[in-house]
């Protein structure tokens, strides 16, 4: 989600932290930068930070008591993973190594280096009790939907 509102002064290279729900504007850092020779500034806004980070494939569904968020990515092992949960967002991320050999690829499909993916959850989550799991090839996250309790006022 993008500020509504932010002021700062952008000078070359400023570094603005915004959020963003779409694809095309995953959370990241963007940059701005040159100044026009008539004095005024013109933007150019990049994804800063993971600029080759890509997003591997994410399945969420829920049922009555969980949320499960299975995301697909071959080749990697159980500590691999940076796995996160803030602000109701869960973020995955972390990096697919290839084995370096030199080769002359005739097809290249197979996505490798950093990855992100970021989850953002509609329910409220006990995020005390969020399990994970790799097998297989995919990373399963069981998030279980937070309960709804009662207070007392005490007098």
């Amino acid at each position: 989600m993008v500020p509504k509102t932010f002021s700062c002064k952008l000078g070359e290279n400023q570094m603005i932290k915004i959020e963003s729900k779409t694809d095309k504007q995953r959370p990241g850092w963007l940059a701005a930068s040159e100044a026009e020779p008539n004095g005024s500034t013109h933007f150019h806004w990049r994804v800063m930070g993971s600029p080759l980070a890509w997003r591997p494939p994410t399945d969420v569904y829920a049922t009555d008591e969980i949320i499960i968020v299975r995301i697909e990515i071959a080749g990697m092992r159980d500590g691999e993973f940076v796995i996160s949960f803030e602000n109701q967002i869960l973020s995955v991320r972390g990096i697919r190594l290839d084995q370096p050999e030199k080769r002359a690829y005739h097809q290249m499909e197979i996505r490798f280096g950093e990855f992100r993916t970021d989850v953002e959850l509609h329910w409220p989550i006990d995020a005390e009790n969020i399990d994970a799991e790799y097998r297989d090839g995919f990373l399963r996250l069981v998030l279980p939907k937070a309960t709804p309790h009662s207070v007392e006022i005490q007098e």
